[in-house]
């Protein structure tokens, strides 16, 4: 079993998580390229963050600008943030009521698959939703989770992104649990057009406590990166 370090950061701000992120991040590379230069073997760490972020847009690295629809002004009206970063994917918000899940880990502890990597991140989000009595699946050439795929109501429930190097992972997942969808009318969604964004209150049509969706979510990472935290 690998060890995992969980940490649950709480509500944080997204630079500063994305600060965060990146120090542990190139500290496992830095371990990984001292292991190879002096000829050691010293145990690479894993890590992986839950938190909550006040209203923020990113936007990865490949992603068109133009799928945010709001201006500085109008951002500061809305009281979000702004960011564009180093991961894959398109636009997506991040808010409170929706859980972040950020693993960063050295794939060579696991497998070194980014396709299985991130087949499994959304495998733990099918199997966590199911145990809320939602189907939940990928949609063909779209990263993520839907809800409805191949009907007209088609809606996604948790989005991904993801970098990686020398098979170490950083950011992740962002499950809406009790998000605000309105800030979602502010973005056209991972850049696609006519694809509508749900939650886990508005499917249940009430509240679901964050923390017990946390731990059927790492209960679920446990067993499929055969891991322990």
């Amino acid at each position: 079993m690998q060890k995992v370090t969980l940490q649950d950061l709480g509500l944080k701000d997204y630079k500063e998580t994305w600060e965060y992120q990146e120090k542990l991040f190139q500290g496992i590379i830095d371990l990984k390229i001292s292991n190879r230069k002096n000829e050691t073997s010293i145990k690479t760490p894993n890590y992986f963050l839950f938190v909550e972020h006040p209203h923020v847009y990113t936007l990865g690295k490949n992603g068109d600008i133009s799928n945010l629809l709001l201006n500085k002004e109008q951002l500061e009206q809305k009281g979000a943030s702004f960011y564009k970063i180093n991961r894959g994917g398109d636009i997506t918000y991040h808010g409170p009521g929706q859980i972040v899940g950020y693993p960063i880990l050295d794939l060579e502890n696991f497998f070194t698959d980014i396709h299985k990597y991130l087949r499994f991140l959304e495998e733990i989000i099918i199997k966590t939703l199911a145990e809320y009595g939602i189907k939940a699946e990928r949609s063909k050439g779209e990263t993520g989770v839907w809800l409805g795929v191949g009907t007209p109501f088609a809606r996604k429930i948790c989005a991904m992104g993801v970098r990686t190097s020398r098979w170490v992972t950083m950011h992740g997942f962002a499950l809406n649990v009790n998000t605000n969808l309105g800030y979602f009318d502010n973005i056209i969604p991972c850049g696609i057009k006519g694809k509508a964004v749900t939650s886990l209150e508005v499917e249940l049509n009430k509240k679901v406590d964050l923390a017990e969706v946390k731990t059927k979510i790492l209960k679920h990472f446990t067993e499929l990166f055969e891991a322990e935290f």
